[in-house]
């Protein structure tokens, strides 16, 4: 039988939205956590069954709605039954503009004649 609450940093550990719960618990006190709308500061909020998390995340924005608890932490599709993504689609980055150096991919990091060869390209003569 599972809970009908459950604190939020042990939640977002068992949705597996970190790799460790010390992490989530960092990451609710940082304020990048809000329940329902309310930035959260407390890492032992309860959360329960409808509840909307906002997750800010490196480069991205994750939107949960919490559908269910674990006991424990489990595999990956056992954790996306934990709670519905209602996040919006990523926005796309925009393309960086050619620079005029053309290598070929899979060639390793440029040596030090090619990166004489690109300041010399670039400007950068020094």
């Amino acid at each position: 039988m599972t809970a009908s609450r459950q604190r939020i940093d042990k939640w977002l550990w068992h949705a597996r939205v970190v790799k460790t719960r010390t992490l989530a618990q960092r990451l609710v006190e940082q304020g990048y956590v809000r329940l329902n709308g309310t930035r959260l500061k407390i890492a032992s909020q309860s959360v329960k069954a409808g509840d909307v998390l906002t997750i800010a995340l490196d480069e991205r924005v994750k939107v949960l709605e919490v559908r269910d608890f674990a006991e424990a932490r489990g595999s990956a599709p056992l954790a996306q039954r934990l709670y519905i993504d209602r996040s919006p689609p990523p926005v796309p980055r925009p393309e960086r503009p050619p620079t005029g150096i053309a290598r070929d991919p899979g060639t390793g990091r440029p040596t030090k004649r090619d990166r004489r060869e690109i300041d010399r390209i670039k400007g950068r003569d020094g």
